[in-house]
């Protein structure tokens, strides 16, 4: 029996990564930043450690090689941005177990919204949205209203809505000098898109599922969406996952500004919180990720039930 640590499972994609992972028949290990006693998923799992935050990068590095070492862990899926940039580095080295992520030159483009925005402008598959940095914006001519938010930003952390030059002049100086880690874009009204992509890199088969959010927390996961299917949308991510060189599951966000006129807005390197809408519409997404590091093929796409699907939350007496 091969053994997987999934990192995180306090977060939305946990349930159903250990749930897609324990169906397969591995044995599953968890961890997250806070005690067993906190999260409900920790009663999922055959063993849970307190890990430290990855921004502590030594610390973190050394917690998840002892755990690997000392536990034969086969496979290790990070479920957030921050655990994603730390193992990015960390795949390059004698971990012992493969990171079921996409390659350091995919993920570094994916963790820069600018860079990312500047990769695909030119290349055409998609329509964008432009951006500048904050460092190189002048104030007179940005036409407000416009989106302020970090070029490594995750979960809309750090996302400001500035609506004229006397907000931006607050943001400029509470940025204290680090302007230039700060993107700048035109605020675009609509619907946000979220489109779950598991792509086999060595293959180039990818499958894609969109869904509508209708309802979402404040950190952006969907909790109501509507999962639906478009060939024309599904074509554009196809691409973008190709031109990236992704491999494994990730996930596009979109602004839907008008009828069948999406704008790209990112890709995120990881399982998206929503993950569970994919699976319930008939896809696994998560077991066809791990098939991407086993060295096997990814299913084709199959009936996909659209319409709409809601999430709700359940008490545990831990």
């Amino acid at each position: 029996m091969k053994t997987i640590l999934v990192t995180a499972i306090g977060s939305f994609a946990a349930d159903a990564v250990i749930g897609a992972c324990k169906r397969d028949g591995y044995r599953v290990l968890g961890c997250d930043i806070y005690p067993a006693q906190w999260v409900a998923s920790s009663k999922d799992v055959e063993v849970f450690f307190q890990a430290p935050y990855a921004t502590r990068k030594e610390e973190y590095v050394t917690f998840i090689k002892k755990v690997c070492k000392e536990e034969q862990v086969d496979y290790l899926i990070p479920l957030t941005d921050v655990e994603v940039d730390v193992l990015t580095a960390l795949k390059q080295e004698k971990l012992g177990s493969v990171v079921c992520i996409s390659s350091p030159s995919a993920i570094s483009l994916c963790r820069n919204k600018y860079n990312l925005e500047q990769f695909l402008t030119p290349l055409h598959i998609c329509e964008t949205i432009p951006g500048l940095l904050l460092s190189e914006a002048d104030l007179d001519s940005i036409p407000y209203p416009v989106v302020v938010k970090p070029v490594d930003g995750r979960s809309s952390q750090g996302l400001r809505m500035i609506d004229g030059r006397k907000q931006m002049e607050q943001v400029i100086e509470e940025c204290e000098g680090q302007t230039e880690n700060y993107l700048v874009q035109p605020r675009i009204q609509g619907s946000i898109i979220t489109v779950d992509v598991v792509r086999n890199a060595k293959s180039g088969r990818t499958v894609c599922i969109p869904r509508k959010e209708l309802l979402r927390t404040l950190n952006g996961a969907g909790t109501t969406v509507y999962v639906f299917r478009d060939k024309e949308l599904e074509t554009q991510c196809t691409a973008i996952a190709q031109a990236l060189g992704i491999n494994g599951c990730v996930n596009m966000e979109f602004v839907e500004e008008g009828w069948k006129k999406w704008r790209f807005l990112e890709c995120n390197p990881r399982f998206a919180g929503g993950v569970a809408f994919s699976c319930k519409a008939g896809y696994d997404m998560i077991r066809n990720h791990l098939r991407c590091f086993e060295g096997e093929e990814i299913e084709e796409m199959g009936e996909i039930r659209t319409g709409h699907i809601a999430r709700r939350y359940q008490e545990f007496i831990m």
